[in-house]
């Protein structure tokens, strides 16, 4: 049976056996509880996480203490504040586990090396970073041109499993809708 995060990669990039082995050395496992922080606002984000098993949520607050959901992640995603990570600056944004949570993590410096020890990783990362511009566009796009129902029903329609994980709270932050709002467009 073939490695999950081996599995991830071959989506993009083919691996040999030897190739593989050397890109999991490069990496730790961890594992976090329901509600425990993988990073939180001021922390410089070292690690880059993929996710095993679990959901996670990354978030920020106001200055209201109103808070805004900016991405979930689930089996096969990765997370982490991007901009900390590659600035090696202090994060801007929290993440914590909604579920008990099994991660593999790259360390900043660890990803640096295998990108330059293995050129094929740099290019998986390239295409992966490629893809996660446009979904970060399409959700800017989104937020801006389509009314509350449609951000609903979108979601849905592409994460269904995620409104059987998630709290209807998470979800009507991510949509930017309230509780209320989110129990009509539900109904």
């Amino acid at each position: 049976m073939k490695h999950p995060l081996r599995a991830h990669i071959e989506e993009l990039i083919k691996l040999t056996d030897e190739e593989f082995e050397l890109v999991l050395s490069y990496f730790e496992t961890t594992t976090k509880r329901k509600h425990q922080y993988i990073l939180q606002e001021g922390e410089i984000a070292d690690k880059e996480y993929w996710i095993v098993k679990g959901c996670l949520k990354s978030y920020f607050f106001d200055e209201n203490g109103k808070e805004y959901i900016l991405q979930f992640g689930m089996e096969d995603w990765w997370i982490t504040d991007y901009e900390s990570f590659v600035k090696q600056s202090k994060s801007k944004i929290y993440i914590d586990c909604i579920e008990d949570c099994e991660l593999l993590y790259i360390t900043y410096e660890n990803r640096e090396k295998l990108t330059k020890e293995m050129h094929k990783m740099e290019r998986f990362w390239a295409k992966k970073s490629k893809f996660g511009r446009i979904a970060l566009q399409n959700r800017i796009l989104s937020l801006i041109k389509n009314s509350s129902k449609e951000r609903y029903e979108l979601l849905l329609e592409q994460y269904p499993k995620l409104f059987q994980r998630v709290p209807k709270k998470l979800i009507a932050s991510y949509l930017g809708v309230s509780r209320e709002t989110l129990s009509r467009l539900s109904s």
